[in-house]
């Protein structure tokens, strides 16, 4: 199975905010997910975004990948795989 950590679209038309999550690959965007690891608000200047770092260290030693802006958020926050 593979895991991926990726974004999960909250919240209304036009105010989108989302949760960074772990999900199997072949799941839908805004479907089934294992775990919740933070969330993204871009909507705020500048975009605020939060982790739970012992989550996110132990789902991707365990080898869950992220996805390219999954990827940045992470990178921003200083958690490196």
């Amino acid at each position: 199975m593979a895991v991926k950590m990726r974004l999960q679209r909250n919240g209304s038309k036009r105010n989108a905010q989302y949760r960074i999550v772990i999900s199997d690959s072949r799941s839908p965007r805004d479907g089934r997910f294992i775990d919740t690891v933070g969330t993204y608000d871009p909507n705020t200047e500048p975009s605020t975004f939060k982790f739970d770092e012992e989550k996110a260290k132990k789902w991707l030693a365990n080898g869950a990948q992220p996805t390219e802006v999954v990827g940045k958020l992470l990178k921003l926050a200083g958690i490196e795989k």
